[in-house]
């Protein structure tokens, strides 16, 4: 019956949204009410439950996406992302082009956040989509596949960090581990899927869209990267320090400190502020213009996915994911695949590969014990299986179809088709590697 219930609250949503023309935040609000009272929390509850998704799903997104999308119009604005974009094309040319992103998203995508890597990489995407006049969906998608990749299957991020430490695993074979499964999971899910997906018609937001700007006039290549590729020089020198130096605490504290998010795109934009916009003549006025546009033209993709954040709190509010993974916990299949199978079940339903993966690593832990597997591929197993299938009730969903200007059927047919096609491939990868280790 629980089942039931979410499947058919998802269906409403996707009719609002297609069918009726709802607004997408003004459809997850009144979905999310109702998704509360079928599922018997209370009613003084339910609003508390939507209002703690949106402030939880805010806090910790709101001033990441605004500052990243003020670096990605500044670095489009100053002719930084037309300089980055000529030099790759110069460098691998357009047959290959796919393969230079790809590379670009895992490479920064092993230190970065999910979402910092996104809105820090969809200007280069656009830029050369713009430039080149490249398919959006079809280039940006192998470069968007190795930034989920590296979320679910490589610490140091939050949720395979946290399954590591959860199944007693060992982070540095992990680590190795994912890295062999990441490898073919990102080729198969992006060059080689993005190769169907030639036809997708996408015209991206306008705020990154670059002014054609004589050559002689671009900033050089050195400052371009310098600029939109400060934020990952900052994350892997804080996420380091702590290696290097055991023993100081105040070191670790900084790197703390100064290794936030949010810290680190705002650090990074007042240095782009002046690189790319002071030293190349723009004055403040200017900038700040520059930043209201940016601003503007995200602000419906912010209360778009809070309003993600409230149905995935209602959700988890509701026991549902608990109960799903009880269920599936006692059906005769091997650990491993029951891993991946639970933490689909619950990504499928709740929408976070966050929550997925946690909530089903209190699940199998006990099962992991008694069968003898190996914590390092129950990590990656549970890590794939929560990328699974994002759709509706994902903020990353969202994000991805917003920033592409998309309809829902085409970000169903290549972002929800990539994450499924990463998740397959990762248990498969995971079933190999256990039958050789």
């Amino acid at each position: 019956m629980t089942l039931l219930i979410i499947f058919l609250c998802i269906a409403a949503l996707v009719l609002l949204i297609t069918l009726g023309k709802v607004n997408a935040f003004l459809a997850f609000l009144l979905v999310s009410l109702l998704t509360g009272l079928l599922l018997g929390i209370p009613f003084t509850d339910i609003t508390n439950s939507v209002q703690k998704g949106v402030g939880d799903t805010m806090g910790s997104l709101a001033g990441v996406i605004v500052i990243g999308a003020m670096l990605g119009k500044l670095v489009a604005e100053s002719g930084g992302a037309q300089k980055i974009a000529s030099s790759l094309m110069k460098v691998f040319g357009t047959k290959y082009i796919q393969w230079a992103l790809m590379i670009t998203g895992f490479v920064i995508g092993i230190p970065l956040f999910y979402n910092v890597g996104f809105v820090l990489m969809v200007p280069l995407i656009f830029s050369v989509s713009y430039q080149y006049k490249l398919p959006a969906v079809y280039i940006g998608l192998p470069m968007l596949a190795s930034l989920s990749v590296t979320h679910g299957f490589l610490p140091p991020h939050p949720a395979p960090a946290a399954l590591v430490t959860q199944f007693h695993a060992n982070m540095g074979l992990t680590l190795l581990y994912g890295i062999c499964l990441a490898i073919p999971a990102i080729i198969i899910a992006g060059p080689i899927f993005a190769q169907t997906l030639k036809n997708i018609s996408s015209t991206p937001l306008q705020t990154f869209k670059p002014k054609a700007i004589p050559a002689d006039k671009l900033p050089g290549l050195f400052n371009s990267l310098f600029a939109s590729l400060l934020p990952v020089a900052l994350l892997i020198t804080t996420a380091v320090i702590p290696f290097l130096f055991p023993q100081s605490s105040q070191l670790k504290t900084l790197a703390v400190f100064f290794g936030d998010p949010l810290i680190v795109m705002l650090i990074a934009l007042i240095v782009a502020t002046y690189t790319l916009g002071l030293r190349t003549n723009m004055s403040m006025t200017q900038i700040m213009a520059v930043y209201g546009d940016a601003v503007k033209d995200i602000a419906m993709i912010l209360l778009i996915i809070s309003g993600a954040g409230a149905f995935k709190q209602v959700l988890t509010d509701s026991g549902v994911s608990n109960s799903i993974a009880a269920t599936l916990q006692h059906q005769p299949i091997p650990p491993l695949v029951m891993a991946w199978v639970i933490a689909a079940t619950i990504r499928l339903c709740i929408g976070s590969a966050t929550i997925a993966g946690l909530t089903a690593a209190g699940i199998v832990a006990p099962m992991l014990q008694q069968s003898h597997v190996d914590p390092n591929l129950m990590v990656l197993s549970v890590g794939a299986g929560s990328l699974f299938f994002s759709h509706v009730n994902d903020g990353g969903f969202w994000l991805f179809k917003e920033y592409f200007n998309l309809s829902i059927k085409d970000t169903l047919r290549s972002w929800s088709v990539m994450e499924t096609i990463v998740a397959v491939v990762g248990l498969i990868g995971v079933l190999l590697l256990n039958m050789i280790i």
